[in-house]
């Protein structure tokens, strides 16, 4: 009898050490919110920057939101900070404009019509379109700085102009995840003062990049960047690209998974304005900027990445979040070119 007791008295130490093991293992910190934690208590209290200017809005912007969120392929989501405030997308709506024209008409139609290769000029630049027309004689910009991404949103097809705005929007909408919607005081502060932009879709149209209703294109375009987006609307976007296409939240499939790897080879070139080669020579993620403050980065079959902070480097992009992409990817492994040393080359 003192047996039997012994015995079961053995198995419920088993037990209860078992048990204790599982409640250890399942309270161990998760790498995703440990690398997001960390790069948030780093930076949260950097000053550096200022938020843009040239649309008077976004100086408006509190210059210390600051959201981090980072979106993996089983759809869970690991935040810090401001996960409320809107900022308007900006120029990361021209990844999405971009996707949706390869979608619906092939990734040639890009290919062919506007072009892949960056310019090495500024965003808003005319030369650049003088250059591409007269000297290259053909498509060689693309569809992330001005003159493309206006040119690209004169692409989406639809019967009228609501037809086309309604159909970007709903696709953005598919990959953040929920229905977004215009900031309307950042859209009439933009529409406004884009007399640079209506030049450039005029001379877009003038050289038959556009084919019809360049102004049109303009306010769609000046629409399209006034969508208000928070970090974890632009994360899960991101996640959208980093899993071929699918939301990994709502499964929905947004694109064909056949033309991701396009849209990332124009991000990884030419997302980051001038600094695009510094972006990629640091991290190895494609990504895109907005001058909203936000910056969407992906690691293809790893996560989707996004940070909101307004205050921008001179070249436009967003102090923090580069840095706080950049300690979260580091710490993730997510640069895609980091690749492992195969086992038998390793030194025994």
């Amino acid at each position: 009898m003192n047996r039997i007791k012994m015995i079961v008295a053995a198995l419920v130490v088993l037990a209860t050490v078992a048990a204790t093991g599982a409640q250890a293992k399942d309270k161990a910190p998760n790498p995703y919110q440990t690398a997001v934690d960390a790069a948030y208590a780093k930076y949260k209290d950097t000053h550096e920057g200022k938020n843009a200017d040239y649309i008077p809005a976004l100086a408006k912007v509190d210059p210390n939101v600051f959201g981090i969120a980072v979106v993996t392929g089983d759809g869970k989501v690991y935040t810090a900070g401001d996960l409320t405030t809107e900022v308007s997308i900006q120029s990361i709506s021209k990844v999405f404009t971009m996707a949706l024209v390869m979608q619906d008409q092939g990734p040639d139609a890009i290919l062919n019509t506007i072009g892949v290769d960056a310019t090495g000029m500024r965003f808003n630049s005319i030369v650049s379109i003088e250059m591409a027309y007269k000297l290259a004689g053909g498509p060689e910009m693309n569809a992330l700085v001005n003159p493309g991404a206006i040119t690209a949103t004169s692409m989406v097809k639809g019967a009228s102009r609501d037809e086309i705005w309604n159909k970007i929007l709903a696709n953005y909408g598919d990959c953040a995840g929920r229905p977004l919607s215009v900031l309307k005081d950042v859209y009439d502060s933009e529409a406004a003062t884009n007399q640079r932009n209506q030049a450039i879709g005029m001379l877009m149209y003038a050289y038959e990049y556009i084919k019809s209703e360049p102004l049109q294109a303009v306010d769609i375009y000046t629409e399209q960047c006034s969508v208000g987006v928070t970090a974890q609307d632009l994360a899960m976007m991101a996640a959208t690209l980093a899993f071929g296409g699918q939301n990994p939240v709502t499964k929905k499939q947004v694109y064909d998974t056949k033309i991701i790897p396009k849209v990332l080879a124009v991000m990884a070139t030419a997302g980051l304005y001038d600094d695009s080669g510094k972006w990629l020579y640091a991290t190895g993620l494609p990504a895109k900027s907005g001058v909203g403050g936000g910056i969407i980065a992906v690691a293809p079959g790893k996560f989707g990445i996004a940070v909101v902070s307004p205050p921008l480097d001179d070249a436009g992009n967003s102090i923090k979040a580069q840095k706080a992409i950049t300690d979260i990817s580091n710490a993730l492994g997510g640069n895609p070119y980091a690749a492992a040393v195969p086992m038998a080359t390793k030194k025994k």
